[in-house]
Order: structure tokens, then C-alpha cells, then sequence
């Protein structure tokens, strides 16, 4: 859809920057036709009017689109925002996951270190116990083979009974103590060898922890990658934006120029029929405008059909402050109190008075040439639900809806 009222813009401003309006000294309007200046005489000031509103609604078009255009941009610098407070939190995310990675390899390195020491721990008790089993096995040995020596002498020398008692108690002792220490040394071994798997466990649990870690790691730079890309898009569509906003604007300032132009136009063709048939209530000739026939078919008094069809006259004219001139710029109040004037009835000033002047009238009576008075304005009704006013600094002398705003009162003046 943008697309094609782009497209269609594109064309109207060709158009306009084709016929762009110069005004010669002899105040032949001068259109520049494929870049070559052509002399044209204007018609009447309705058809220049009509360029004019076709003018200001182009302007007010470009406008709303300036508008619709900067709001989606709006939304995407909103966009733009989130991803670079997402991108930070992903970079601030990855920070603690390599703290994290850098503190599970010191704690696997203490581990390791732990490990080793356990190791060397469990070897030095293998040995020991491996040493007590051979020194136990070789004592066994040489007792059983001394103790049949030693029985024999005890018979034959004589030693006695006694004696080989004692030795017999001596060699259990001796037994029993080697047994006691294989057996603490054993135990000692496998205490050991206890140790070293629950730390080769514990080595297990923080390489499996480091590596979820490194995972992690990988997931959050992959999302910032992902982010990073998005956020590269949103920005070309940003600028993609500046520049539909850039050309926009250019195409709005051509059109204000133009309107300008064509409102010097306006006013040069006012001026000139003001000096050739200048409307008053004496003569009673006024150009037709748009709003003759809108006058023409209403009811009411003829001579409020030349007020109305007067007031028309000037439409397109300025709207100043405190003014009271019909061509140089009126008020509301100033317009209503210059025409009437110039019928020889004189109105009060402000708009509040003219709500007193004249007689009430019902809206649904209303005729050409009647007051409609609103809350601190004033207009002048045409017929048709119609009225011309001095409406506003940016839109000069109009016409509009009678029922635009709220009206307080309908004044007849006739």
C-alpha cells in the first residue's frame, strides 16, 4: 500500500517540478514546461483555488505520511534499543560464563594436584603393605624351618619342655604382630584408594560442569551473533526510513513553494478584477465561484445572496490578526464587519457583539448573508449548511460546514 501511494506521489511531484509557477513583470502566470518557460493566461480565481486545495491536500498527504513514516521508525529505533540492551546482557552473560569456565579449571587443577598427591599416596602404602607381606612370608619361612632344628636340640640336649614353650609363644607373638600390620597397612591401602576415586569422581563432576559451561558459552555467542544480525537489519531499516522521511520532506517543501506561488497567483487575479470590476453592493457583479449555485438555490433575500456570493470573493485571502481588509487580511470578525460594511450596515466589531446584532434566527432557517456565531468565532452563511470565515492563520479565508463546532447563535442582519 505504501508502495503505491509512494508511486503516486512520485508522479504528482514530477508534475509539480515540471510546472513550477514564476510570475513575469506583464503578471502573465509563467509555467516552465520541460525545463522551457511557456506564458499562460490564468482562467478565474475559482480554478486557481482549486489548484490551491489540490495543492494543500498533496501537502497535507506528504505530511500524514511524514507522520506515518516517522511512527514506524519510532518503533524501530524502539527495536534497535531492546536488541542493543539484549546484546549487552548476552556480552555480560558470556563474562560470567568464562569466569565461571576460568574457576572450574582452577578447581580441576587443584584436583588434579590432589589427584597426583593421592596417588603417590596410594603406591607408597601398596609398597609398604606389598614389603610387610614379603617380610611376614620370609619370617614364617625361617621360623618353620629353624623350629624343626630347634625341637630336635630341645629333645636331644635337654633343654626342656619349658623352654619350648617359650619359644613357641614367642613365634605366635611375632605372628600376630606381622597379621596386625598387614592388616592396618591394607586398610591404610584402601582407604587411600578410596580417596583417590571419590577425587577422580569429584575430577569427573567439574569436567562435566566445565563443559556444560563451555556449552552455555557457545548457545550465548551464537545468540549474540543472532542479535548482532538483527540488530544490523533494524538499522538498515532505519535508515531505509531516513531516506523515505528525507525524500518526503523534499517533496513537501516543493509543494509549500508551488503553494505559495499559486496563492501570489490568487492574489494578483483578486487584485486585478478588484481593479477592473470591483464587487459592491452598488453594481452587484461578482465572478462566479464554486459556491454561486450553493447560493443561487438556497432560500432567502436576494440582497443576502450578494452578501454571500460577495464574501465569497475573497476566498484564499489571509487571515490577520485584528485585520479588517478584505484582500490584505481579516479576523473572523474583521471579515463578517468589512463585507457588511461595504452594504453600508455596520456590524459591531468583536465576535461576541455581533452575537447580539441583527435578530435570532432558528439554524434550520438559516439564509445566504446570516451570522453563524460560535464561542469566539464568526462566519457567514451561503446556504447548503455552508459558511465562508476567516478561519485560521494557516488556512486564511475558507469555506466549511457550518456545523463544524458548536453554533450559539444565527443572526439576521437583513
Amino acid at each position: 500500500m505504501r508502495l503505491c501511494y509512494a508511486n503516486a506521489m512520485k508522479k504528482r511531484l514530477k508534475k509539480t517540478l515540471n510546472f513550477i509557477v514564476i510570475f513575469g513583470l506583464t503578471g502573465a502566470l509563467v509555467l516552465t514546461v520541460a525545463g522551457q518557460a511557456v506564458p499562460v493566461w490564468a482562467t478565474t480565481v475559482a480554478d486557481i483555488q482549486n489548484k490551491i486545495d489540490q495543492t494543500q491536500q498533496e501537502i497535507n498527504d506528504i505530511n500524514n505520511r511524514i507522520d506515518s513514516l516517522t511512527d514506524e521508525q519510532d518503533l524501530i529505533q524502539e527495536k534497535i534499543d531492546d536488541l542493543n540492551a539484549e546484546i549487552i546482557n548476552t556480552m555480560t552473560s558470556i563474562g560470567m560464563k568464562e569466569d565461571e569456565i576460568s574457576a572450574k579449571e582452577a578447581e580441576l587443577e587443584d584436583k588434579q594436584v590432589e589427584i597426583n598427591a593421592t596417588e603417590q599416596e596410594y603406591i607408597a602404602a601398596k609398597e609398604r603393605q606389598d614389603k610387610q607381606q614379603s617380610d611376614m612370608t620370609m619370617r614364617a619361612r625361617r621360623m618353620y624351618e629353624n623350629g624343626k632344628a630347634t625341637y630336635l636340640n630341645m629333645f636331644v640336649i635337654g633343654e626342656g619342655l619349658g623352654d619350648l614353650l617359650n619359644r613357641m609363644d614367642f613365634i605366635e607373638r611375632v605372628y600376630e604382630y606381622d597379621r596386625e600390620k598387614l592388616k592396618e597397612f591394607e586398610e591404610t591401602k584402601n582407604q587411600v584408594h578410596d580417596l583417590w576415586d571419590m577425587l577422580e569422581a569429584e575430577k569427573t563432576g567439574l569436567e562435566e560442569e566445565k563443559t556444560r559451561l563451555e556449552e552455555d558459552r557457545v548457545s550465548l555467542q551464537n545468540q549474540k551473533a543472532n542479535l548482532d544480525t538483527m540488530l544490523a537489519q533494524k538499522k538498515k531499516e532505519s535508515a531505509n526510513y531516513d531516506a523515505e522521511i528525507k525524500k518526503a520532506k523534499q517533496e513537501a517543501s516543493v509543494a509549500k513553494k508551488l503553494l505559495q506561488q499559486e496563492q501570489r497567483e490568487l492574489k494578483r487575479l483578486q487584485a486585478e478584477q478588484n481593479k477592473v470590476n470591483k464587487p459592491s453592493a452598488a453594481n452587484g457583479t461578482y465572478t462566479a465561484t464554486n459556491y454561486t449555485a450553493t447560493i443561487d438555490n438556497a432560500s432567502g433575500s436576494d440582497l443576502g445572496k450578494k452578501v454571500a456570493k460577495y464574501a465569497c470573493q475573497y476566498i484564499g485571502n489571509p487571515y490577520v490578526l485584528g485585520g479588517t481588509s478584505l484582500t490584505g487580511g481579516a479576523d473572523c470578525s474583521g471579515f463578517t464587519y468589512r463585507v457588511y460594511s461595504d452594504f453600508n450596515y455596520k456590524l459591531p466589531r468583536t465576535s461576541y457583539e455581533q452575537r447580539s446584532a441583527g435578530r435570532e434566527v432558528q439554524y434550520s432557517e438559516a439564509e445566504p448573508g446570516d451570522l453563524i456565531c460560535y464561542d469566539g468565532h464568526v462566519g457567514l452563511y451561503i446556504g447548503g449548511g455552508l459558511i465562508v470565515h476567516a478561519s485560521t492563520v494557516k488556512t486564511g479565508i475558507k469555506v466549511s460546514n457550518a456545523a463544524y463546532r458548536t453554533i450559539l447563535s444565527v443572526r439576521r442582519i437583513i
